[in-house]
């Protein structure tokens, strides 16, 4: 069982940087969803602030992470002989990392829009770099649609998934959950 992709399966690098990313993003979506419903004088207004913005930070680096090891170490070939359906996975992982680097750049003018940086979990702090009129407002709507976006793909893929292992009876989904022999 290799630590590296192979040519028929992932690695088991790829494949808990694909969970821990696919948890992270679903807290991420939950926490946020929470948060908007907080007021000012919530308990938990500061802190599900704080830790969404932490979390968002090690999630933008292990995102940043995976990408590299994708390049370095390409996917295992696609078992579809359907050209349609493998452009259509193709796009569909491309438009989850485009998503989720949108996600990561309006969180990031949404946080250092009042010129603050970003302080993960007291153990360094992101610079605000650009502040502007209406940053946050604007980036917060964007932030919003885009995390509902990501959602909704994320579901497509887990469909695709599905759809691979009950009906093509393939191992797609198999060799995601662990390197196959």
């Amino acid at each position: 069982m290799s630590i590296k992709n192979t040519e028929h399966t992932y690695g088991w690098i790829s494949i808990a940087l694909h969970w821990l990313v696919a948890i992270a993003v679903f807290g991420m979506f939950g926490l946020g969803l929470y948060m908007v419903e907080l007021t000012y004088y919530d308990a938990w207004y500061k802190g599900s602030l704080d830790l969404h913005k932490s979390v968002g930070i090690l999630l933008a680096v292990t995102v940043t992470a995976r990408l590299i090891w994708r390049l370095m170490h390409p996917s295992p070939k696609g078992l579809s002989d359907n050209s349609l359906e493998n452009f259509a996975g193709h796009f569909a992982h491309f438009a989850l990392y485009a998503l989720m680097f949108a996600l990561f750049i309006t969180g990031y003018l949404i946080s250092t829009a009042d010129g603050r940086p970003i302080d993960v979990f007291g153990l360094f702090s992101v610079p605000a770099t650009l502040t502007g009129d209406n940053q946050e407002d604007i980036a917060g709507e964007i932030h919003e649609w885009l995390a509902w976006g990501l959602i909704a793909l994320v579901a497509l893929h887990a469909l695709a998934a599905l759809k691979h292992h009950v009906v093509n009876r393939d191992s797609t989904l198999k060799r995601m959950i662990r390197p196959l022999k």
